[in-house]
């Protein structure tokens, strides 16, 4: 059983594509492969981890201390890593009763305005986190598990948080350069983007 194919633009890649089609990526200057190796070396670290210390469970009735902690820590990270490749990707949530309708122009102007907000969030985000890890620098803070100092993990929350703003800030951009196809629901072509 086959789909019918949809006749209308695409402006996300939220968009379905045909099954015959394979979803390609749009071109960015930073590579989107930077984002999919980070999630493999997260995932094949956080499985090793949780593997060794599954069979020292099993085998010694003890266990690492430390795997909770670097766990805990990837987990973070691997969510802001896929964050990252959510937002350049243009796969992040959106309510689609409010994208996916009007005129194309106007749907331009969300995606544009979805990916200012993304870009200003995470700006947020990153600046107020500099003060978190000054102050775990400052004060000698250490993780409760392991005493390592707290700043080694703390100072990747603003790192992947500005990175998250430059690829929403990427995507902006991309989204203001695109020429979208009128809307084929739109009678008479109203809504062209020119």
């Amino acid at each position: 059983m086959t789909t019918p194919n949809e006749s209308g633009p695409l402006l996300d890649a939220a968009s379905p594509l045909p099954p015959d089609i394979e979803a390609a990526d749009e071109p960015t200057r930073v590579p989107l492969a930077i984002e999919d190796w980070l999630t493999v070396i997260i995932m094949g670290a956080l499985a090793l981890i949780t593997f060794a210390n599954v069979l020292v469970r099993y085998f010694t009735d003890s266990s690492f201390a430390w795997t909770e902690e670097f766990s805990v820590f990837l987990m973070i990270m691997l969510a802001l890593v896929a964050g990252s490749a959510a937002v350049a990707r243009d796969r992040h949530i959106r309510i689609e009763y409010f994208s996916e309708n009007g005129s194309m122009a106007r749907r331009k102007r969300l995606a544009q305005f979805g990916a200012l907000m993304i870009a200003i969030l995470f700006t947020l985000i990153g600046a107020l986190s500099i003060r978190m890890v000054w102050d775990d620098y400052r004060f000698d803070e250490t993780t409760p598990g392991i005493g390592l100092p707290a700043w080694w993990y703390s100072i990747w929350l603003p790192v992947v948080s500005f990175a998250i703003a430059l690829r929403a800030v990427g995507l902006m951009i991309r989204r203001g350069r695109k020429e979208y196809r009128s809307d084929a629901k739109n009678p008479g072509g109203k809504g062209d983007a020119s």
